[in-house]
């Protein structure tokens, strides 16, 4: 090992070369490039927020319209159990005895005048 430590030593050291200029390259349009790009991703990201933008206004007038739906409903439920109080008050048996004999002339029929029949005969 001695003897190719030495060896080593005893060797000239390799000339170094001069590392050859590289050519300079001319300037590519690859700036154009980027800045096209970046201006076509502005343009996408800005048409893909106008999207989100119209979908959220979509979305809030749909709600405006649900919420007049809704109270439409509240109103009408409404209507509906007041119509029936009314049907109900109209076709109370007290009121249509009284308008039958007060317009009609009827009178109730009492259980004397009922007349039985026997068909047993």
């Amino acid at each position: 090992m001695a003897r190719a430590a030495a060896a080593a030593r005893a060797l000239p050291a390799p000339a170094r070369t001069r590392a050859r200029p590289r050519p300079k390259a001319a300037r590519k349009p690859a700036s154009r490039r980027r800045v096209a790009g970046g201006v076509v991703w502005i343009g996408v990201v800005g048409v893909l927020l106008a999207g989100v933008v119209a979908l959220n206004v979509a979305v809030l007038r749909l709600n405006v319209r649900l919420d007049e739906l809704g109270h439409e409903r509240t109103q009408l439920r409404a209507d509906n159990a007041q119509l029936s109080t009314e049907i109900a008050a109209r076709a109370a048996s007290g009121r249509i005895v009284a308008i039958a004999s007060d317009r009609l002339g009827l009178a109730p029929a009492t259980p004397e005048s009922w007349t039985y029949l026997d068909v047993r005969r």
